[in-house]
């Protein structure tokens, strides 16, 4: 939702570093400002979103060894973590041991109210010893980091021994969506030319075919969170029963869905979701409300099954199967969502003391709802998320991902399409589940997922079955991507 999200702007900050938080008018949003020390005169320039660059104009503040500025203080006009909005503008402290206020910048066009808030500010700051005026340092221009860089072949871990041969079902998988955009016709054409290739070959093929790029994050490092995701096996029935009781549902009619890059073309691939009230669009219902009968869905269920966990769980895959009572399969995927955040559940366990981070995982949710049947639906609303479902072929071989292809067992990868475009092939470097083994390999990007978000961040598929939801349950490893992008379709590093 684009309305009046908190926005962060990572930057790496050294030691000497106070953070500032505020509301801007410019963009009528929370904002949260990393401000930087100069070596020089101790002064803080703050960094504006807006503008990319480093600013003079939220604070200014000096360190001082003989004033202390409480962390309980209560500025007047300004109350420290409120999160108020006082005539528009709202600043506190962080780290702010060891600092003195020295003023306060804003728009000269702000109302007198925010001048005599400040008065008693500026007033308190010169309780102490009158400092002198602070002598403003140009701004420092700091630009962003891209989110890739040109890298070499050799930089890949085992590329020059990788088995490609997995990866070629995949790759074709990809090209079968691709073939007719821009860019990929012509290395898809190469690919048809190629019959039953070797390894060497396609070795050949990719690195004369491609160029990786190694994705970085926003803050300049190059590790990443990396999860495995499966396909469960439920078990179900067309109709409700006093065993079936959790209702798998389609998509309600009253969901809207806008796809806001037909408005804004700089907000591609982005989409709202939500409903009609009046002639308002508002969010759509929540999980607890669509748990409680107020979304109007009796008569979308597909199936019902006979496991609340089990069914939390195939909303976060995505995709599952369904045993019947007659023993035939049934396969079932994603088909849309209510525009709700994504939260981790685990971590709420983690916070509850139920176990340690390093334990989270999806058995240990499991075991712990087993023991906690009376809690559980109380900890699954914390996650307002929720997915609806549609029918599949059962002649698929695999899952639909959000490229429209069948995703390859441990050869699909689901990712943040804000930085990885669907379809491009990616080389992981990661670890096994809960080892220190290598896993290296190409990959391709066929998926994504809600809890998907970061540019070195991917989601593992494994596969169906109860090994494969092993592997995915217990995957949190640390790793590093390249894209492969083919050539003459190159992402643009300038300014």
């Amino acid at each position: 939702m684009a309305t009046g999200e908190t926005t962060s702007h990572p930057t790496k900050q050294p030691e000497d570093c106070c953070q500032v938080v505020g509301y801007s008018h410019l963009t009528d949003k929370a904002t949260s400002h990393s401000t930087r020390l100069s070596k020089d005169d101790n002064q803080v320039a703050g960094y504006s979103p807006a503008s990319e660059k480093l600013l003079m104009e939220p604070l200014a503040i000096r360190l001082s060894e003989q004033t202390t500025l409480a962390k309980s203080l209560v500025m007047d006009g300004h109350p420290k973590d409120t999160g108020q909005v006082i005539d528009g503008t709202t600043s506190h402290l962080t780290k702010a041991e060891n600092c003195q206020v020295i003023g306060y910048g804003y728009n000269p066009s702000y109302d007198a109210r925010l001048k005599a808030a400040l008065l008693p500010l500026l007033l308190l700051a010169a309780c102490t010893t009158t400092p002198k005026p602070p002598v403003v340092p140009p701004p420092i221009i700091i630009a962003p980091y891209a989110p890739f860089a040109v890298s070499k072949w050799a930089m890949l871990p085992d590329w020059q021994t990788i088995d490609l041969q997995p990866t070629w079902g995949a790759f074709w998988q990809s090209c079968n969506a691709l073939k007719n955009k821009p860019g990929w016709q012509i290395i898809c054409a190469r690919a048809n030319e190629l019959t039953q290739p070797d390894n060497n070959s396609l070795h050949v093929f990719f690195e004369q075919g491609f160029t990786p790029y190694q994705v970085y994050n926003p803050d300049g490092t190059s590790q990443g969170l990396i999860t495995g995701y499966y396909e469960p096996k439920l078990y179900g029935s067309r109709v409700k029963t006093a065993r079936f009781r959790y209702p798998l549902y389609g998509p309600p009619d009253d969901l809207l869905t806008i796809d806001l890059g037909e408005v804004y073309p700089q907000l591609k691939d982005m989409r709202l979701r939500g409903r009609l009230q009046g002639n308002r669009v508002v969010p759509y219902y929540n999980r607890n409300e669509i748990d409680n009968g107020k979304a109007p869905l009796q008569g979308r269920e597909l199936f019902w099954v006979d496991n609340a966990i089990d069914l939390f769980f195939l909303q976060i895959q995505g995709s599952g199967r369904i045993e019947l009572p007659d023993g035939s399969m049934v396969k079932v995927g994603y088909a849309e969502q209510n525009g709700q955040p994504y939260n981790s559940i685990g971590k709420k366990l983690v916070e509850m003391g139920a176990f340690r981070l390093e334990e989270s995982s999806m058995q240990n949710i499991k075991l712990w709802a087993e023991k906690h049947p009376d809690k559980l639906l109380s900890l699954l609303e914390q996650n307002p998320s929720y997915v609806f479902f549609r029918e599949l072929p059962n002649d698929l071989p695999a899952p639909l991902g959000a490229l429209g292809v069948p995703l390859t067992n441990e050869y699909s990868l689901a990712v943040d399409t804000r930085t990885i475009p669907l379809g491009a092939p990616v080389f992981l470097a990661t670890t096994y589940p809960n080892t220190n083994a290598p896993l290296n390999r190409l990959m391709l990007a066929q998926d994504t997922g809600g809890a998907i978000k970061g540019a070195v961040r991917g989601d593992f598929f494994w596969g169906f079955g109860e090994q494969a939801g092993t592997q995915a349950g217990r995957m949190k490893q640390s790793g590093q991507m390249w894209v492969l992008f083919p050539k003459g379709a190159e992402p643009s590093l300038g300014p």
